[in-house]
């Protein structure tokens, strides 16, 4: 065997805090500092460690390959119409971004919007985009390197060319437009100077904007005096009579919501009106073209359900149940279907049964079920469209893990599903076994997992478990060049509904949140007990795989658990849950896991917290962390501190399971070329195949 170059040297330091009475060590202090010669001069030995560890692994240039065939099936999303205007996304086989296109009725399609036209270095992503009511403009925000600091443009659809903007500090921007009118609501962050130092990325505001005219003359409509953490949402009825707002603190699964009648009150002054505040809930409000008031809530329902009211009377002792709760089914996005040509106008209701999505039709008026839809497979639907001013259709994307993106059509006349369009590319997905299997967790709650193995699949195999379990995020089947690729090459993947996700619904989310998040850590080893006990995998060739909360995951797992795993790919991750909240969008987060300054919930925090449970002389798995320097939401000193404080622990050799650090710039947390997103991937994948003894040289990609 090949030998490693010894770690970088790391200064421990005998640094400790004393918060509530206990004493904290924090040994790696000084790797918070990015700008530091001395956090420069190790990230750059971590980087030649990486370079000479990833050269004795065999299967990069096969992943890549095989990544790369996987990923030119492109991509597509469902059509945005205003009248026989349609607005899309897709992403062909050779492109590195997915493209914003427009078409009017059968006329040819034009390129709106080319990231990488914009950009050809690949560094640009268009982060969101919203036309207006009649379709002339286009409200859109780009980024660059990955950092998410979105600056908001508006464009002329027409004539393709930019007519407003750029309106900086709108990350994560909702935009509501005021049908007739050039102007819109959305949210802004205050300028740096207005802030305490620290606070950039906080203090939200709502504003009004007017095409054409400078962001500092923007009405400001509400945020003045609210918490610095609160997200906002705003949208305008179709008939342009009904403000909705709501706001909710940093990630919280509660939220405010008003409605303001524009026709009794100017919009640039609009007299809200209260449906919901200071209650534990979540609530999305909706005035539909018939003019009731639509409330998707988790409001005594934690599976949801969908209210109606009117918007005269928006409080809860007022609310209609026209769609229950489900007691084994989430119910997550619905459509209205309400055209002149329909005899009776419908709804049209998603739901995730155990992170399986289903579909199901309604009467409009009473929410009666008229029928389920089939789907092409047990997989996702993504969000539905449909006609704003009324129709008989709607659209969705449907995807599971052998299938790519591709859209479908339901037509409430004859309540046939039919395939629209399919993602542009062409690919020969490797032929997979998909089960759904449930386990029990070390407290007896059954947990649900899908598996995926090559069909002829005897005997364990190297495998990935890969997680999430936090902020109410349910991890549901989609097509994944990296599974494929994983399986192709004869290994076992696992993806595990892990409490803190929401795949049974809100209590499932809060009982892996606050205090209640160890219940996360044992659904990850109990599901990794079940691969080994169930033949799936050996302990020899079990992987755990994760990123951002589940990249926390990872660290809980190979730190309270290292003898359960050969191998951890730990990317993007929260780490240091004692200082998280100073760093990146921390503050935020606070509702989700505690902040260190409640005495109660630092000892939640440091029971888990990855960085502060590494022991000396234990034998870690092989460990890579990946990081990306433009990450403005989780700060790359997490995984600085844990590699340094791992390197110095582990008992075992650095060739034998080494603790490794891969680094890039230019990029960010989330959206990413595709050229990026192959070179990760593949690293990731023949890091874990090294170290699980997956062998693939017998077999060829493309």
């Amino acid at each position: 065997m090949s030998r490693l170059p010894s770690y970088p040297f790391a200064e421990r330091w005998e640094l400790t805090d004393v918060l509530h009475g206990q004493t904290v060590a924090d040994p790696y202090r000084w790797l918070e500092q990015t700008d530091l010669a001395a956090t420069k001069e190790w990230s750059q030995s971590q980087d030649a460690l990486f370079t000479a560890a990833s050269a004795m692994w065999s299967a990069t240039d096969w992943f890549r390959t095989r990544l790369r065939a996987l990923m030119n099936a492109g991509s597509v999303g469902a059509p945005v119409w205003r009248g026989q205007r349609r607005l899309f996304v897709r992403r062909a086989a050779d492109q590195e971004h997915a493209v914003l296109y427009v078409q009017d009725g059968s006329g040819p399609e034009r390129v709106l919007i080319d990231p990488t036209e914009l950009n050809p270095e690949g560094t640009t992503t268009l982060d969101s985009w919203v036309v207006d009511w009649e379709g002339r403009l286009l409200a859109y925000q780009l980024s660059d390197n990955g950092d998410e600091q979105s600056r908001l443009w508006v464009m002329d659809i027409n004539t393709g060319e930019n007519i407003d903007g750029p309106i900086d500090r709108c990350s994560y921007s909702p935009v509501a437009w005021l049908p007739g009118r050039d102007a819109f609501y959305y949210v802004r962050r205050l300028a740096p100077e207005l802030v305490p130092e620290g606070e950039e990325q906080y203090h939200r505001r709502v504003y009004l904007h007017r095409v054409g005219t400078s962001p500092e003359e923007d009405t400001l409509i509400f945020g003045e005096g609210r918490d610095k953490t609160e997200y906002f949402g705003v949208a305008v009825s179709r008939d342009g009579r009904w403000l909705t707002l709501t706001a909710s603190p940093g990630t919280a699964p509660r939220n405010d919501a008003w409605i303001a009648d524009l026709t009794v009150s100017a919009p640039e002054a609009p007299r809200f009106t209260e449906i919901q505040t200071g209650v534990d809930a979540e609530t999305f409000p909706h005035v539909g073209r018939d003019g009731r008031l639509y409330l998707f809530t988790d409001l005594d329902a934690p599976r949801g359900r969908l209210c109606v009211a009117d918007p005269a009377s928006p409080t809860p002792d007022h609310w209609q149940t026209l769609i229950a709760s489900d007691p084994d089914a989430v119910l997550s996005g619905y459509a209205i279907l309400d055209g002149a040509e329909l005899d009776t106008p419908v709804l049209l209701a998603r739901w995730e049964r155990h992170a399986l999505s289903e579909l199901s039709v309604h009467h409009l008026a009473t929410g009666e079920r008229i029928r389920n839809l089939p789907l092409p497979g047990l997989g996702s639907v993504g969000s539905i469209t449909a006609r704003p001013e009324g129709g008989t259709e709607a659209w969705f994307t449907y995807t599971d893990y052998t299938s790519p993106t591709a859209v479908y059509r339901y037509d409430a006349r004859t309540h046939d599903v039919v395939l629209w369009q399919k993602s542009p590319g062409t690919v020969e997905a490797p032929p997979v076994r998909t089960e759904q299997v449930t386990y029990t967790s070390r407290d007896g709650t059954p947990v649900r997992m899908l598996v995926v193995s090559p069909p002829d699949r005897e005997g364990p195999r190297p495998a990935i478990l890969y997680g999430y379990g936090g902020f109410g995020i349910s991890l549901t089947p989609a097509y994944s060049a990296s599974i494929l690729a994983w399986v192709a090459a004869g290994g076992v993947y696992a993806v595990a509904s892990l409490r803190g996700g929401l795949e049974e619904g809100e209590e499932w989310h809060r009982a892996g949140m606050l205090g209640n998040k160890q219940n996360v850590f044992d659904d990850c080893h109990a599901a990794a007990e079940y691969l080994v006990d169930a033949g799936f995998t050996t302990r020899e060739q079990l992987s755990v795989m994760g990123g951002s909360n589940g990249g926390l995951l990872v660290g809980a797992a190979i730190t309270q658990r290292p003898e359960l795993y050969a191998a951890a790919v730990c990317s993007a991750p929260l780490l240091d849950m004692v200082r998280y909240e100073q760093f990146g969008l921390g503050q935020l987060w606070s509702v989700e896991y505690g902040s260190a300054s409640d005495p109660e919930a630092l000892q939640w925090l440091l029971a888990y917290s990855p960085y502060h449970n590494v022991r000396e002389g234990v034998r870690y798995p092989a460990t890579l962390f990946t990081v990306f320097e433009n990450d403005t939401r989780v700060d790359p000193l997490h995984a600085r501190k844990m590699c340094a404080a791992l390197q110095h622990a582990t008992s075992a050799a650095p060739e034998e399971a080494p603790i490794l650090l891969r680094r890039e710039t230019d990029v960010g947390h989330s959206t990413r070329s595709v050229s990026r997103s192959v070179r990760l991937a593949a690293d990731q994948l023949a890091f874990l195949a090294h170290y699980t003894g997956l062998r693939v040289t017998d077999r060829t990609g493309g």
